[in-house]
């Protein structure tokens, strides 16, 4: 009832984000609600009704056996039979074809409505936040600065062919997503613990973005940015969500270029749905593979690490020296074949529980972030190193870029400061160091990439080249609920309920004052998600 007069909805991803952030919600509904009043309440008639069937042999003789065997087990595997068929085939959005949307929710279930945002990951945009015209959204976001080269395919979405004017260089390209890597770890950032002196020493010979921010808190929502290059949709990422097979992706515009696209994970890529997407957006996959799926669920092909390959190993997945070792390999496979590869490779060290091969840094293996965060960057220093003997090396560039930083709680709704990440581009053939410090999100890591490799490619991207000429400043920022827009200085924060939130942001004090905003500023905030989210559920980014 409380959820209703919040929300007027039956249960739907919100209260699945209630789960995830625990803390923020148990306070909210404490602030909000007299919690002890209808703790009691509830109780109080718990305990009536309990002690009312009690006296009244109720329990007793609904399990006392008083109807046949044979006819309780019939009824028993009628209803998980029902519920099985149920929750497989009967969709929770079935009730949603009417324009009246109190009775569309009303004809739903709570609790299977509950289950069913849980399966779906997706918070429905349409009836939960502010929207402007469709058509005047898709024209808003096709107008963005930052692609003066390209030229739209149809008059229907965002997919279009960018040109890129110079010589066209296909290096093999090796990205390095490091797990909960914060910006503040790295001295480069103002930390002073020398936690990162690998990361610190490539930095001046490589291409940095000092001004970069993740889209989400979570790898997830990471890899949706380096895949896809969108912005993060209400709800989980677009990773764990149905329908996510053959879309247009990072990997198909390295496959446009005749590269073959892998995806290494050292943990078991079941999780998080991780496989499921990779494999069916055509990467192959190697993974620690516990997990065994049905081989039909993958449209390429997937190897597993063998135990014999492995050195150390904890609950999150096998170490990065034993994950980098299996790229090397691969590499040394692709090259002999001549092959062009390209690698998306998500690492497990830096996180809980911080453990990692002993004897490797100076800090005891389990005894926090700080040394978890020593042998990451030490893994990447030996790869490095290893790498350097290879005959592929000095045609091979390395991305070092985090997929989220290690924590999202701050002071305000959303704290920028806390989407903060490094971005490395290290190229061999080419030390010299450049600085990037225009304010750019992670999903415009690779259309900067394919214009400096003077790529010409089909894109459905929304990221945009930083290095263009009109690339305007802007982030998107987000949480299961919040989704945020930040401008020069100027942040929107959208939220369910239809609600717009402005803010005036002071990157030096991490402050965000209330502001009026422009209706214009609204209308772009507005349209980029809507339209990303319009785009997802009705196969705007299929190939």
């Amino acid at each position: 009832m409380t959820f209703w007069g919040e929300f007027e909805s039956r249960f739907n991803f919100i209260a699945v984000d209630y789960l995830v952030y625990t803390y923020e919600v148990v306070k909210n509904i404490n602030e909000s609600y007299p919690i002890p009043i209808l703790t009691a309440v509830i109780l109080s008639i718990t305990l009536a009704i309990t002690y009312l069937f009690t006296r009244k042999r109720y329990f007793e003789e609904s399990f006392s056996g008083s109807l046949p065997f044979g006819t309780r087990t019939a009824v028993t595997i009628a209803t998980i039979s029902m519920a099985a068929i149920y929750s497989l085939f009967i969709s929770n959005s079935l009730p949603e074809s009417g324009n009246n949307r109190y009775q569309q929710e009303l004809s739903k279930a709570g609790i299977y409505s509950f289950f069913s945002a849980f399966k779906n990951n997706e918070l429905n945009y349409d009836d939960f936040y502010k929207k402007v015209n469709q058509q005047e959204a898709l024209e808003e976001v096709r107008k963005e600065p930052g692609d003066e080269n390209a030229f739209f395919l149809n008059e229907t979405g965002i997919n279009r062919l960018v040109n890129n004017s110079g010589t066209i260089t296909r290096p093999n390209v090796i990205m390095i997503t490091i797990e909960s890597l914060s910006a503040d770890f790295m001295e480069h950032f103002g930390n002073k613990d020398q936690i990162t002196p690998v990361l610190d020493s490539l930095w001046n010979e490589s291409i940095v973005f000092t001004n970069l921010y993740a889209t989400g808190t979570r790898t997830v929502r990471g890899m949706e940015a380096l895949t896809l290059a969108v912005p993060p949709t209400p709800g989980s990422s677009i990773v764990r969500r149905p329908d996510n097979e053959h879309l247009a992706t990072i990997g198909s515009i390295f496959r446009q270029q005749h590269y073959t696209t892998s995806f290494f994970y050292g943990g078991d890529g079941y999780f998080d749905n991780m496989n499921h997407f990779f494999g069916n957006n055509g990467y192959e996959i190697h993974d620690r593979g516990r997990t065994i799926s049905r081989s039909e669920e993958f449209a390429t092909s997937r190897e597993i690490i063998p135990d014999s390959l492995v050195e150390f190993e904890n609950a999150w997945g096998i170490s990065d020296e034993d994950l980098y070792e299996a790229v090397l390999r691969d590499a040394d496979n692709k090259y002999k074949k001549g092959e062009l590869f390209y690698n998306f490779v998500m690492t497990t060290s830096n996180h809980r529980p911080y453990t990692y091969p002993a004897g490797r840094i100076n800090i005891p293996s389990g005894s926090g972030r700080n040394g978890a965060v020593k042998y990451t960057d030490y893994a990447i220093g030996k790869l490095l190193l290893q790498a350097s003997k290879k005959p592929w090396y000095y045609n091979t560039v390395f991305i070092l870029v985090a997929d989220h930083c290690a924590s999202s709680a701050g002071k305000n709704e959303i704290d920028i400061s806390k989407y903060h990440i490094p971005a490395i581009i290290f190229d061999p053939r080419n030390h010299s160091h450049k600085t990037i410090d225009k304010m750019c999100s992670q999903i415009d890591l690779y259309p900067t990439l394919f214009n400096m490799l003077h790529w010409n490619y089909k894109s459905t991207l929304f990221g945009k080249d930083v290095l263009s000429s009109s690339y305007h400043s802007r982030i998107y920022v987000g949480t299961y609920q919040k989704l945020g827009y930040l401008m020069d200085d100027t942040l929107a924060i959208l939220s369910p309920l239809k609600k717009v939130d402005h803010y005036l942001y002071n990157p030096q004090t991490n402050t965000q004052a209330p502001v009026h905003a422009s209706v214009q500023f609204d209308k772009k905030a507005i349209a980029n998600y809507q339209t990303a989210y319009h785009l997802f559920k009705h196969g705007g980014f299929k190939l």
